[in-house]
């Protein structure tokens, strides 16, 4: 494992130039996958500690094992909670993911709670990402120039106060969340909806109006999807998960499989 380092992001540095960036998801906490995804070429891997079983402890091993491969790691935190994010942030996490940001107000929170006074509001520890003590200086830096904050767009509410959302000053960019966005429109899951289609067009549009970073998890582990996303110029890219890789590619190698196999 790698201890933590202050090397310049180069997340940070694409989605500062507005360069397509893209990276996955991981929900299954192992060093093995990770090191199995980090040979796939993804620039940056998500923890997801709000859909899963993931804990602290482990949350810091496994951004260990996701820098000591040569990619970034990010955290989906369970909610935009000062407590969560200072222990993702001090665990050594170079940004985090928050979900279901309504108001600008709560994106100031969440801003607040990554950052160090003056620029925010985040308690001071010595943990991983300060090397234990030792790094402590060094780290007030990278923190306030290298690390991510990404709001994720995935209620109604988050659409209408979209421009003020996207006026905060340290959000590095919007993440849409398309399941739980159309739930709270009354249509889970009905992504070709009219009514939910023209949303997500009215996110790209503000989005694309005040010059920030756009960003969709692609669940499916089809290439095709993500270019769909890439050809109407999103930038931060989510490129399906863990579980999706491994179980589309068994039951499509074994669905091929059966179809050749004689009859008994």
């Amino acid at each position: 494992m790698k201890t933590f380092n202050y090397e310049k992001s180069a997340l940070k540095s694409r989605l500062e130039n507005k360069k397509l960036t893209i990276g996955s998801w991981l929900t299954i906490p192992h060093q093995s996958v990770i090191e199995i995804m980090s040979t796939a070429g993804f620039e940056w891997l998500t923890i997801d500690i709000e859909h899963s079983a993931i804990d602290f402890q482990t949350l810091q091993n496994l951004l260990s094992h996701i820098q000591g491969n040569g990619m970034e790691g990010l955290v989906r935190v369970s909610e935009n909670n000062e407590t969560i994010i200072k222990r993702v942030m001090d665990a050594g996490a170079n940004g985090v993911i928050v979900p279901m940001v309504k108001s600008a107000e709560e994106a100031k929170k969440a801003v607040s709670w990554v950052k160090y006074p003056p620029f925010g509001k985040r308690g001071v520890g010595l943990s991983r990402a300060q090397q234990y003590g030792i790094g402590f200086e060094k780290y007030k830096t990278w923190l306030q120039n290298e690390s991510v904050v990404i709001v994720q767009i995935e209620h109604i509410k988050g659409v209408e106060n979209l421009s003020e959302i996207l006026d905060v000053e340290g959000v590095d960019g919007i993440i849409v969340g398309p399941y739980d966005l159309s739930a709270s429109m009354g249509k889970p899951g009905m992504f070709y909806d009219d009514d939910v289609k023209e949303v997500l067009s009215r996110i790209d549009e503000i989005t694309k109006s005040k010059n920030k970073n756009l960003g969709f998890h692609v669940i499916e582990s089809d290439h095709t999807k993500l270019m769909e996303k890439i050809n109407v110029d999103y930038n931060f890219l989510a490129f399906s998960l863990d579980f999706f890789f491994l179980g589309d590619k068994a039951r499509e190698q074994m669905a091929l499989l059966k179809e050749k196999l004689p009859n008994e």
